[in-house]
């Protein structure tokens, strides 16, 4: 599997490793690392998330997490979503709750 950090775009590895020096040379690139989960909507108003490129995914260490600051997906730590990405099998419900 990906190494930690690594970039996706469009889903795909970029074969670049986030850093600050890589942030600094794109910094309006959306950061999506590590690993993806796309999951499909169960909800009536969210059917369309995988449509909708809607991700659980890693990002960067200095991110601030807990706020919404990103466009429309879940963001974790990079260990975390390697630890969610092991613990997840294909086809299984993932519920999604506020704290």
């Amino acid at each position: 599997m990906g190494l930690i950090g690594a970039v996706l775009v469009a889903r795909v590895p970029t074969g670049e490793i986030y850093s600050p020096k890589l942030k600094q040379q794109y910094p309006n690139r959306d950061w999506i690392l590590t690993r993806i989960l796309w999951l499909d909507g169960i909800e009536a108003h969210n059917k369309n998330t995988k449509a909708r490129y809607i991700y659980i995914h890693g990002a960067p260490d200095e991110a601030t997490m807990g706020v919404p600051s990103s466009k429309g997906c879940i963001r974790l730590r990079n260990q975390d979503i390697i630890e969610l990405f092991e613990r997840v099998k294909i086809g299984e419900d993932v519920v999604i709750m506020k704290p």
